[in-house]
């Protein structure tokens, strides 16, 4: 599968020059952000995409929005991908409002409010990366997928840093990363 890091955010404009959480809930893409998805979009044509997973973080769905156009493909919101909740920008939008704001995705498996409460330990974040690793081991198209995911899962996925827009390859079918160094 190909594990997508979203599109530069607000949040990771302010918090790069800073190295402070600026308390930007669920940050939108930046004007970057939005030409680093579509620059995705195109790469991805010729990649052999069949499924499209996404976060359902904005700037996730953000970066989804162009490739799925480009593809003629549905995107499936699922939370198990979502980013390791430590920062103001891991506080999502509630389900209600995402599915009112993207009525072309289904958000009905989605809770109300789908993201943790308090911060989630590393722990935490590496058995969703498991769990998601074993689910799409076990589907037979999983090679043909497409993740859009964040810097944390995909760094518990890979034992890789990925930059805003970048890529890489991850199969499911080999072991996880040894140990994962927290560092943002």
């Amino acid at each position: 599968m190909i594990l997508l890091r979203h599109g530069q955010s607000e949040f990771n404009l302010h918090f790069t020059a800073t190295r402070r959480d600026p308390g930007i809930v669920d940050p939108r893409l930046t004007d970057l952000g939005h030409a680093q998805a579509q620059a995705a979009a195109e790469v991805m044509r010729a990649e052999g995409i069949t499924h499209i997973i996404a976060s359902p973080y904005t700037r996730a769905l953000q970066t989804a929005a162009p490739i799925a156009k480009a593809l003629g493909l549905p995107v499936l919101i699922n939370p198990i991908v979502r980013e390791r909740y430590a920062f103001s920008c891991d506080i999502g939008t509630p389900a209600s409002h995402l599915a009112r704001d993207w009525p072309q995705h289904d958000f009905a498996q989605l809770d109300e409010v789908w993201w943790p409460a308090i911060e989630e330990p590393a722990e935490g974040t590496i058995g969703r990366a498991n769990l998601f690793r074993a689910e799409m081991a076990a589907l037979p198209h999983w090679s043909n997928t497409l993740v859009v995911s964040h810097w944390g899962f995909i760094l518990c996925m890979t034992g890789q840093s990925v930059m805003n827009g970048n890529w890489l390859r991850c199969d499911p079918t080999t072991p996880s990363p040894p140990s994962i160094t927290w560092r943002h």
